[in-house]
């Protein structure tokens, strides 16, 4: 009996020694100390690294959830919290916290995490990308304007830009994941956004699920939620991020 406890032992620990490590880190972002969550795989790196960024809910168990999952797909994933924080449990609240957010200190702490990543030894500096979704999609897209040097961005139903000049600092590739019924960032804008991504030349992979509206991904969304949908997302983001951070 206890021989056969200890090999259980023997195996839970080796189970337990390859599952993503997610640990509470603190950086600078200005004059300010922020906080994220960081995942990072098992064996030896560097790895190619992720900046994750949280919906308008704040930094809650199902980003940290997503970051960790990236984490054993094989990428140092960074779950950053905007809200220092705060995390909301209500529409009302997530609203006030969003409308509360300044755009610029979002900014600085976007870029806070990047370089936070860049000085980690287990992560490889050129192979950096960026995922969000809703809020957080929005400013995954505003990371590939303001950092060069990124390597990839994931865009869950975030906002859009289609100003040519703003466009045109953008050298990531970009995949974008929206919902044809989603009422604030329709399809008439998601194709203005592709159409003026391709003539620019940039690499850019967009796809609409049509009977998908807002925030289809996340089964906490008990209206809207799509599994399928979300499956497919989730497995289109794995081989962009696959082809485009891994090679």
């Amino acid at each position: 009996m206890k021989r056969v406890c200890l090999l259980m032992f023997v195996i839970l620990f080796a189970a337990l020694s390859f599952a993503a490590d997610g640990k509470t880190v603190s950086y600078k972002s200005g004059d300010e100390t922020v906080q994220g969550a960081l995942y990072t795989p098992a064996g030896k790196g560097p790895f190619p690294a992720l900046v994750v960024i949280h919906e308008w809910w704040g930094l809650n168990d199902w980003v940290k959830d997503q970051a960790s999952k990236l984490a054993d797909q094989g990428y140092v994933a960074l779950a950053i919290d905007l809200y220092r924080g705060r995390v909301a449990a209500t529409p009302d609240i997530a609203h006030e916290l969003a409308r509360g957010l300044p755009e610029d200190r979002a900014k600085r702490d976007l870029h806070a995490a990047v370089e936070f990543l860049q000085s980690q030894p287990s992560v490889k500096k050129d192979r950096i990308g960026s995922i969000g979704w809703c809020m957080g999609g929005g400013y995954s897209l505003d990371v590939a304007l303001q950092e060069p040097s990124l390597a990839a961005t994931v865009i869950n139903y975030g906002h859009l830009a289609t100003d040519a000049d703003a466009l045109k600092k953008i050298h990531a590739p970009i995949l974008g994941l929206f919902g044809g019924q989603d009422r604030g960032i329709t399809p008439d804008d998601v194709n203005k956004f592709e159409q003026a991504l391709k003539k620019l030349g940039k690499k850019v992979d967009i796809k609409i699920y049509a009977d998908a509206g807002h925030a289809f991904e996340n089964p906490n969304n008990k209206d809207g939620y799509r599994a399928e949908d979300a499956a497919d997302a989730w497995q289109r983001t794995i081989s962009f991020l696959a082809e485009n951070l891994k090679k």
